[in-house]
Parts: C-alpha cells; sequence; structure tokens
C-alpha cells in the first residue's frame, strides 16, 4: 500500500523548521579535503538559517533506492512548515497524499483509499526522519553527533555536505536510520538535500526547490477535516526492521 510505502520512503529524520542535489554533488569538489572547522561554519549557518525562519514552503522531488531493486521509486510533492510545531507534506505525482503534523501528531490521508491514518509521530519510524528534521533543523547539534561526509564530498558551490549520526536517545522506532546527509544552499543555507540511508539498506534522498521563507503561511493550511465517508485506522508503532 502506498500509505506504508510513503511513510517508509518519508522515511527517518529527527529535528526542526525546514530542511529542506545527490544529483548535484560535484566530484571534483569531493577532492577537496574538508577541515572540522568548514563543517562547524556549515552547521552555525544553517542552523541561524532556521531560527530566522517564521514559515517556509518549498517543492521537493524524492528518489528512493530501495534494497535488492535497481531502480529507484521517484515522487513530488511540495511542503509546508510552520513554527512552532506545524507541518503538511503533500505528495502529488504520481499518487496524491497528505501528511499534517502537529507536535507529536500525524495524520494521513490517503484520498486513494479513503483512509486517514493517525497516530504519533515519535512511534513512527517512517514519518521520524524527515518530518521531524524539517521541525526542527535550528537544534542540529542537539539530536545528532555532527561529522564531515565521507571522502569530504561537497555540494553546491563547493559547500561542505554534513554526515548526522542520529543520538537514539528517543523511541527505538529512532534507531532505523543510520545516518543522513544534508546538503546546503550556498548563499542562503537553506537545506537543499537530504539523503537519510537507513539501516535497512534503503536510501530516500529528497531534493528542493522554489523555498520561499516567512510568507506568512496560514494556521489553517495544517488544519484537516476528515472528509464524510472516510475511515479513520489508528497507525502501530512501526518499528526498525
Amino acid at each position: 500500500m502506498r500509505r506504508v510505502g510513503s511513510l517508509v520512503l518519508v522515511c527517518s529524520l529527527a529535528g526542526s523548521v525546514g530542511l529542506l542535489s545527490a544529483a548535484g554533488l560535484a566530484a571534483d569538489n569531493a577532492k577537496t579535503p574538508v577541515a572540522p572547522e568548514e563543517i562547524q561554519e556549515v552547521v552555525k549557518r544553517i542552523q541561524a538559517r532556521y531560527e530566522r525562519t517564521r514559515d517556509l514552503q518549498a517543492d521537493f522531488t524524492q528518489s528512493t533506492m530501495i534494497e535488492g531493486f535497481a531502480t529507484p521509486i521517484v515522487s513530488s510533492g511540495r511542503v509546508y512548515i510552520k513554527k512552532p510545531g506545524r507541518l503538511r507534506w503533500d505528495y502529488l505525482d504520481p499518487a496524491v497524499e497528505q501528511i499534517y503534523v502537529i507536535r507529536n501528531n500525524v495524520m494521513i490521508y490517503v484520498p486513494e483509499h479513503q483512509q486517514v491514518l493517525v497516530g504519533k509521530l515519535t512511534h513512527m519510524a517512517a514519518s521520524q526522519a524527515p518530518l521531524q528534521l524539517l521541525q526542527g533543523i535550528a537544534k542540529l547539534d542537539e539530536e545528532f553527533d555532527i561529522v564531515p561526509t565521507a571522502g569530504g564530498k561537497r555540494g553546491e558551490g563547493g559547500v561542505p555536505l554534513i554526515t548526522l549520526l542520529p543520538k537514539h536517545e528517543g523511541h527505538e522506532s529512532v534507531q532505523a536510520v543510520k545516518h543522513i546527509v544534508l546538503g546546503a544552499q550556498p548563499k542562503t543555507y537553506f537545506v537543499k538535500t537530504v539523503s537519510i540511508h537507513e539501516i535497512s539498506g534503503n536510501v530516500a534522498t529528497f531534493e528542493f526547490t522554489n523555498l520561499r521563507a516567512n510568507i506568512g503561511l496560514s494556521n489553517g493550511l495544517f488544519d484537516f477535516d476528515v472528509p464524510d465517508g472516510v475511515e479513520v485506522v489508528n497507525a502501530p508503532a512501526l518499528n526498525p526492521p
């Protein structure tokens, strides 16, 4: 079912207001060593950017490689974020699916199946990573150990990619994530790419474009009223394999 599949693909990000190409990794830049001071500066600038961000809207493309399959699963849509703790994640292609998050409460609407899944973000390994990360990126160093990316890889504009290692202090479902790699835009330091590497071997990569910050998103955009005739289902806690 796409409901479960997209959760696993939106798979585990832990964190804040605003995550936002793996294809854009520059091979030539990877040859330039990355100093620890550079990593600290990138983290500092990313966190400062999101501390100043009240709300954010962006388009995304998601490409997920499933262990054992040669062809990635590709989908796209739009994400909306607003402090404190509000997030809406809309899949628009190839199928429609909407994920609403208010702090720790999650509602997932799948029109195709006429169902709404309700649950807690901290109990859903599949949604934990990107959604929480998008809620709390201004506090990366509280949730992760931050290290240079293997091989000293760099992204757009030569900005070093950073690797996040979850501290695993929360619910056991968070441990589905092995590590996360972030790439930042060279001028704004909004997050441009996120690659989530799961212990299972699956890798989901998100690229964010058309970012618009502090545009005054309304609270109503993040509210969801269950349509008539739609079944409400309690989501099980999704534990790591």
